[in-house]
């Protein structure tokens, strides 16, 4: 069987995450990503460290499977090449400053003036248009302003999330947005111009959060581990560490007082007999599940909520994360290459049934310069001339001799 997005070709000017994350997405589905870098230094996610063999760890993530073409898009001779490969592309996404497309001659309206079929996503920190539109945006930045920081803490400390929790809302809009204009193309021949905004792909997560905010007039608190609807909700101690127990049911309740804590007395406690109840009574109700879950150890204790069908987790570090026994059993991680050494990687959450995700390696950068310049009808005495003036920029390792 082939893979979904086999036979469409994406160009991607992008950088950073949130639309690396979309195309790579595109990319393990089939699809063939032509990413467009800077000569000097490429993509900024190469620089941010070299942890995976002197690769950036971020790049590693977002960049599989893609082709890379280190060209200079402000010089003319780059911007004609680019262009030429979008002329024959069925997707084109950016997610340069805002105006910057425009300016490069790769706006929308330009390019769907030319090619009515062609889907092209703008994917920006704040969307086109209003009073943010030209302000700079990053992960952090994007949270604080959704509001997200708000609500993710301690009741003495707003944080931010531990991912990019901004990024990979856009990213995944984004892909998701793609699909959806391939599959109307497909029906009716039209391409689509699609804005993705990172502030409201955020405030969108949000949910049930700023509904709370809308209809009562409160901010939500900071709860920690612990959730502002819900209760028992939280981290309780073990004689030798501690486990996240949530409840969300009074069977579930039940379950965990009967067959877990064998406190029976606190199922018929009126103080604790529905979770509204329990939410208003929430200290006491996690001292009286904290003092009983402490009389076992945490394995034990995991143990007695898995077999009474508690919901409950231990924390997991993020060693025991890579060696999870559930994604071993599942045989999810794969290997592909980067530039200097083979790394694993995790198989895409979606699995289809007849078709493995394509897990392609992550490029050097500048390695399908030469090949892709000669696609787009450069002449090969031009390309040469290109990589000699620092207009283009070929990884030697990866010079296709042969093709010259």
């Amino acid at each position: 069987m082939t893979l979904p997005l086999e036979g469409v070709t994406v160009v991607a000017l992008e950088q950073a995450v949130a639309a690396p994350l979309a195309t790579r997405n595109l990319a393990d589905l089939g699809a063939r990503v032509i990413k467009v870098e800077r000569p000097d230094g490429g993509d900024l996610a190469r620089g941010y460290d070299h942890a995976v063999h002197g690769t950036g760890a971020h790049f590693v993530w977002l960049n599989r499977g893609k082709e890379s073409l280190a060209v200079d898009v402000k010089r003319p001779e780059g911007r004609t090449a680019v262009k030429n490969l979008i002329d024959r592309a069925d997707v084109f996404v950016q997610n340069l400053a805002p105006g910057a497309a425009e300016r490069l001659g790769l706006g929308a309206e330009q390019l769907r003036a030319e090619h009515p079929e062609l889907i092209v996503v703008n994917l920006s920190g704040f969307g086109a248009g209003g009073p943010m539109e030209q302000r700079k945006a990053y992960d952090m930045l994007i949270q604080a302003e959704a509001g997200l920081i708000s609500i993710t803490g301690t009741p003495e400390t707003p944080v931010k999330t531990g991912i990019p929790t901004a990024d990979i809302a856009s990213g995944m809009y984004c892909a998701q947005a793609v699909l959806a204009a391939l599959l109307r193309r497909g029906r009716t021949g039209e391409g689509s111009v699609i804005d993705v905004s990172m502030l409201e792909a955020t405030v969108e997560w949000m949910g049930h959060s700023m509904y709370t905010q809308m209809y009562t007039g409160r901010q939500p608190a900071r709860m920690g581990l612990s959730h502002t609807s819900i209760a028992p909700y939280d981290a309780y101690p073990t004689r030798d560490g501690q486990v996240l127990i949530g409840v969300q049911s009074e069977n579930g309740w039940r379950a965990l007082v009967h067959d877990v804590l064998e406190a029976p007395e606190l199922a018929d406690d009126p103080r604790f007999a529905t979770n509204i109840d329990r939410v208003q009574n929430r200290a006491a109700c996690d001292a009286a599940v904290a003092e009983r879950t402490a009389r076992w150890s945490t394995a034990e204790l995991d143990a007695r909520l898995a077999a009474a069908g508690v919901p409950a987790a231990q924390i997991k570090q993020l060693d025991q994360v890579v060696a999870h026994p559930q994604l071993t059993a599942r045989n999810r991680w794969r290997t592909v290459g980067t530039e200097n050494a083979e790394v694993d990687a995790l198989l895409p959450p979606a699995t289809f049934t007849d078709v493995e995700a394509r897990m392609g390696d992550v490029p050097a950068l500048g390695q399908h310069t030469y090949v892709l310049l000669t696609e787009s009808g450069m002449d090969p005495d031009d390309i040469d001339t290109a990589l000699a003036d620092g207009i283009a920029v070929q990884a030697d390792r990866f010079h296709p001799a042969s093709a010259r």
